[in-house]
């Protein structure tokens, strides 16, 4: 996915998130690499990392949110799922993720109005890795 962004001109960074369970922590980290990055950014997560990406988007005026099976909605985490997110995001899930289960990402783009592709895969979507960059590739492009 790295390349794609990479080909279309996007710069790319990746935050480590290592010995850091807390995602009210990781969203707080986010931010504060994307503010000292001092450019538009589109973010893309995969996991607890699409949540953490949802999360800041609006604080760092995103301008595009890219989500991999984002852990919505999760037990113990319900209220933390970030609602009124207001930039353009899509959302790539696996039908037979036993994870995070594919319904609470149908339910988050239902209320947020976000585009979702949904493919026959489960929760890490590896064996839909060129279908992935296709997707990530219409995305930024019009970005």
């Amino acid at each position: 996915m790295a390349a794609v962004a990479q080909e279309l001109e996007f710069r790319v960074e990746s935050v480590d998130y290592r010995g850091m369970d807390d995602p009210r922590a990781r969203v707080q980290k986010l931010i504060a690499v994307g503010l000292e990055l001092k450019v538009p950014l589109v973010l893309v997560g995969s996991s607890m990392g699409g949540h953490v990406s949802a999360a800041a988007a609006n604080q760092l005026g995103a301008r595009g949110l890219f989500l991999l099976a984002p852990a919505f909605y999760m037990p113990g985490f319900e209220a933390h799922t970030p609602q009124n997110v207001a930039v353009p995001t899509a959302i790539v899930h696996g039908w037979h993720d036993d994870i995070v289960p594919v319904e609470n990402s149908i339910r988050w783009a239902r209320s947020t109005c976000a585009a979702l592709h949904i493919l026959d895969s489960s929760h890490r979507l590896e064996d839909q890795i060129e279908a992935i960059c296709s997707l990530l590739r219409a995305f930024l492009t019009p970005l």
